[in-house]
């Protein structure tokens, strides 16, 4: 079953990419756009990075709130998916308001739209680039351990890595299709603790987990901060 799973995943995430909103939409009953958005009030700093990106959404987002958002996509078809509908929401703004958050992207040394097409597990940006990066509903590459030194590499000292890796829904339809897609178990907690936020420890941040709790379902975000000096805690 996971292996179908990771099938059809696959395909919806490049040759199907146009209907992954569609897809998303349906599985999370409406409510994933509000979920993703719900790893914004973690972000400190103005220049973030987000891992896989997707269709665009909280890239776009990102860059309403005057952000230097650099985001990066395994997939080509979901990165030439997420640059439509970036240039297409700019079009529909204000050209002073476009031209406000361009000056400071440029002065920062990005341009306004940044989709960059990579791995995580091979960033291409410079040490200490950012102060926050993002990740949400991501796949097992965000515990590989190269993932996780390529982000603390890419973070500037006190920066934030903050991940939405799973939401349990109130709906129970909704919960048991969660449940089929292995995105959040009766047991995530425990799940996320052994799968992330204990390689999270063992590549030398300093994680908290953070429940937030929505009319549409339980989140689960982990906030793990690259201290310079970190030592890790033992019991």
């Amino acid at each position: 079953m996971r292996t179908l799973l990771r099938v059809f995943f696959h395909l919806l995430y490049h040759p199907f990419a146009f209907a992954y909103d569609l897809v998303a939409g349906i599985v999370s009953f409406g409510h994933w756009k509000e979920w993703v958005l719900e790893v914004v009030p973690f972000i400190q700093g103005t220049r973030t990075l987000e891992i896989g990106h997707g269709p665009g959404h909280v890239h776009r987002f990102l860059l309403r709130r005057g952000l230097v958002a650099v985001a990066l996509d395994e997939s080509a078809t979901m990165s030439r998916l997420a640059r439509r509908r970036v240039i297409a929401a700019q079009a529909s703004r204000q050209p002073s308001a476009l031209s406000r958050i361009q000056s400071r992207s440029q002065h920062s040394g990005y341009t306004q739209i940044n989709l960059t097409r990579g791995l995580a597990q091979a960033l291409p940006f410079r040490d200490g680039a950012f102060e926050t990066v993002i990740a949400t509903f991501p796949a097992e590459y965000i515990a590989d351990p190269r993932t996780l030194s390529e982000v603390r590499r890419c973070l500037s000292d006190g920066g934030r890595f903050v991940v939405l890796p799973a939401a349990l829904p109130k709906n129970r339809l909704l919960a048991w299709l969660f449940r089929v897609t292995g995105q959040a178990p009766s047991d995530a907690v425990q799940v996320i603790q052994k799968k992330l936020q204990e390689p999270l420890i063992q590549a030398a941040f300093e994680t908290k987990m953070h429940v937030v709790e929505k009319p549409s379902g339980t989140l689960i975000i982990i906030v793990a901060e690259k201290k310079e000096k970190y030592v890790q805690k033992t019991s």
